[in-house]
């Protein structure tokens, strides 16, 4: 699978060292997020999982993982409004998919 880095690029305007640093702290951080974002699930803990998506959406959108960024959109409007844990949960599972699929492609990105 491929990931789009156009966004990415855009931002950096091509600069590798600047887009390498990026993936960085995704490969840093999201890892712990996206499990926190998972114990609030668990947890059904609406705010913090609005938090957590919120706070995974942005890098998974500007990295090109978009099937977790529509799901992680999806997550913060149930979180927010009918607060549907079924569909939620449901959701999680693309966004954890789809993470763990993308962290083998930037690990070789940042090699």
């Amino acid at each position: 699978m491929t990931y789009d880095l156009s966004k990415l690029n855009e931002l950096s305007g091509g600069d590798e060292d600047f887009n390498k640093s990026i993936v960085e702290v995704f490969m840093a951080e999201t890892p712990d997020d996206a499990v926190a974002l998972e114990s609030s699930v668990a947890a059904v803990d609406f705010d913090k999982i609005y938090q957590h998506a919120h706070k995974i959406k942005p890098n998974a959108d500007l990295l090109g993982i978009t099937e977790a960024r529509d799901a992680l959109l999806a997550i913060e409007g149930h979180a927010r409004g009918d607060q549907d844990i079924a569909k939620i949960k449901s959701l999680l599972k693309i966004v954890l998919d789809e993470l763990n699929s993308a962290y083998p492609y930037f690990k070789n990105y940042i090699a």
